[in-house]
């Protein structure tokens, strides 16, 4: 950053990426493609907003039709297709027997490759669910509106956990397996829940992971917080074979495969949830350091996740679809789980990491599957392009279609894609969105708008944003200035509130913008993503990462806060400061510069204790690139830490702007030529 730019927030600095050509989808995708009506955005124009949003919520089955597409009574907390009822789970499964009770719903790829790969019918989906439905209801208590907190690996176990938490109307609450037990234990706390799913173990990289000690741990972290679990339920990952080294604990703990047979038979009627009823609970990190559990709605949800499925992702029942993400994050929830099965799709759920253990195992995947929808994150194709990419001609498959999610792709990245894994063939879109959205956003009509690579093409239809400068001036399209991209107006997949905390929710994502809190119309609220992006003269949007401190990690957003209060934790830090720096794997990845307490001395030991307390207090995803003891951190007069600097350094950036206004500027060389 210059020294002229020094004090310009992201939404004022001008970009000057040169635009990409245009590749065109194949006619064979066209001629076969669920949305081809070239009047869609005439259609879907805010001019017939909210009422086309019809069109997603006729996707569903349901038990009474709703009164009123919007209510915005009480906005920014919109309530969507208000008076209707319907249940996930039904929307998911039952519905779906008539036609396709002899289909596969889930294909389970196991990481090991001498296991058998196991494909669950849409019947079996419907048995297993309903039957360990019975035994949350009648030995774990779960009721209607309970909140269930899941820490569970890539099995089928999981999807048949939440939905058959949503059979009940019970929350759930999924929390990313790699997370550690103390970061599951802060969800558990926070959504007040009162039964743990997990399991004991699972594959990771070639070895058996113990997964049970988690829950030991979350259980006693949540209870030095004032909150006592009252059943932890462990799924095995071998039924009849405890997999874990930690002992079970009696009376608090029970396998749940020596409990099914009590519900063998069993039938759950799915309870008759109201549209605007939570479905689950999943938890983002926060730039203060506490998680935040994003609400998400029955009906709006469902209908988003379906349609954009449908209609972006082009999936037909005949579709065999792989998105190769964890259901540990919503795109798990909304693109392998929710979406696809609302569409009696066949979904596959892979254990194991991509590359192991080599590059071609999702080619063999889908050579054996055929699978010829594909859906992942550029930091998967990144890793799997490094590792040689696993040689995609050696193997008989082809993708009609593809999806990159999570993080901008570079161009040349995806290219790469298009042309080794595609093989020249496959539509990709380009998706950008987020958790607190349900599902896409921005995006190209994979029918009907041309692919640009680096760009995640023009906003879904009926989906109107803006992009807005600090003062909440319209940055116009083609300017190359890059501002906080907001949108226009609500959509039933746009989250209901943070669980407990309404006033952040109103704060967070609509104060900035927002021309009179009093009002109860949306044109007065929009949605702020945090994110910085720019409009190319084409109106295809280019998205340029988060503007506020939260680092997006292979698509994971982790909290600068949470990563500088972990290091913290090992008392001989004094000050820590956590940075994004460009890595050519994984994208973004943090580096943490910390300073000691007096008459430490910094040692290798000691860096790699902050490590560790990162991992250990968040989960190995956050664990950083590098660890940097330096003598202080650059600061101002005032004592505010300049992670710009720090930033620029980690980004080998020969200018690192203004150093004048810092109290300490000796630091800046000293910190350059350490990590040099």
């Amino acid at each position: 950053m210059s020294e002229e730019n020094a004090g310009v927030s992201e939404a004022e600095i001008a970009v000057h990426w040169g635009e990409e050509s245009y590749f065109h989808p194949p006619l064979t995708f066209v001629a076969q493609a669920n949305l081809t009506d070239p009047s869609i955005r005439e259609r879907f124009s805010l001019d017939n907003f909210p009422e086309y949003f019809k069109e997603f919520a006729d996707l569903l089955t349901w038990d009474k039709y709703w009164e009123k597409t919007l209510d915005t009574s009480d906005a920014p907390f919109y309530r969507w297709f208000v008076g209707g009822k319907l249940n996930a789970s039904y929307n998911c499964i039952d519905r779906h027997l008539p036609q396709y009770s002899n289909k596969t719903a889930i294909h389970f790829v196991p990481e090991p490759e001498n296991e058998r790969i196991e494909h669950v019918t849409y019947r079996e989906l419907w048995v297993r669910v309903n039957e360990f439905a019975a035994l949350l209801r009648d030995f774990a208590g779960v009721k209607r509106g309970d909140r269930v907190t899941i820490h569970m690996p890539m099995t089928p176990e999981l999807p048949i956990t939440m939905l058959a938490c949503a059979r009940l109307g019970a929350i759930h609450s999924v929390v990313f397996a790699g997370f550690s037990g103390k970061a599951c234990a802060e969800r558990i706390v926070d959504s007040e829940s009162d039964v743990l799913v997990t399991m004991d173990s699972y594959y990771r990289n070639g070895a058996l992971l113990d997964h049970k000690e988690k829950a030991d741990i979350a259980f006693l972290e949540a209870e030095a917080m004032g909150h006592t679990l009252q059943k932890v339920l462990v799924w095995q990952r071998y039924a009849g074979r405890y997999s874990s080294p930690t002992p079970m604990v009696d009376g608090r703990d029970f396998i749940v495969q020596d409990l099914l047979p009590q519900y063998r038979g069993q039938r759950v009627a799915p309870e008759s949830m109201n549209a605007e009823d939570p479905l689950f609970l999943m938890y983002t990190s926060g730039s203060t350091g506490r998680p935040k559990g994003a609400q998400h709605g029955t009906g709006g949800y469902l209908s988003y996740a379906a349609w954009t499925s449908k209609m972006i992702q082009d999936i037909h029942p005949e579709d065999v679809y792989w998105c190769m993400a964890d259901i540990g994050w919503i795109t798990g929830h909304s693109y392998i789980v929710y979406g696809p099965l609302a569409l009696a799709a066949s979904s596959v759920i892979y254990e194991g990491t991509p590359t192991y253990p080599d590059a071609g195992r999702p080619w063999r995947v889908a050579e054996e599957l055929g699978v010829n929808i594909f859906h992942t994150s550029p930091t998967s194709i990144r890793a799997l392009r490094k590792a040689g990419g696993g040689d995609p001609d050696k193997y008989d498959f082809h993708f009609k279609h593809m999806t990159t999610v999570g993080e901008p792709i570079e161009p040349d990245v995806w290219k790469w894609y298009y042309e080794n894994v595609g093989k020249g063939h496959a539509a990709i879109v380009d998706t950008w969105w987020q958790t607190e959205t349900g599902g896409f956003l921005c995006t190209t009509v994979p029918a009907l708008d041309p692919m640009k690579p680096g760009s995640a093409g023009p906003a879904l239809p009926g989906i109107h944003p803006v992009i807005f400068d600090e003062e909440g001036k319209e940055i116009p399209a083609g300017s190359n200035k890059a501002g906080n991209i907001c949108i226009q107006h609500p959509w039933p997949g746009i989250f209901q509130t943070i669980w407990k905390d309404p006033e952040r929710f109103v704060r967070t994502y609509f104060a900035k913008y927002n021309k009179n809190p009093k009002s109860t119309d949306w044109r007065d609220w929009p949605y702020m993503a945090g994110d910085g992006a720019m409009q190319a003269p084409d109106g295809y949007y280019r998205i340029l990462g988060r503007i506020d401190d939260v680092i997006n990690v292979a698509g994971h957003r982790l909290g600068t806060k949470e990563l500088e209060s972990a290091a913290m934790t090992v008392p001989e830090v004094a000050e820590a400061a956590v940075v994004a720096a460009k890595d050519q794997i994984k994208g973004i990845m943090p580096e943490i510069y910390v300073s000691l307490r007096p008459g430490v001395e910094p040692s290798e030991e000691l860096r790699k204790r902050v490590s560790e307390a990162i991992a250990k207090e968040i989960g190995p995803i956050a664990r950083p690139r590098g660890v940097y003891i330096v003598p202080d951190l650059p600061k101002t007069r005032s004592g505010k830490i300049m992670r710009r600097i720090l930033a620029a350094i980690s980004n080998n950036s020969g200018d690192v702007g203004d150093v004048t206004t810092l109290s300490n500027p000796e630091t800046v060389d000293i910190i350059r030529t350490m990590h040099s």
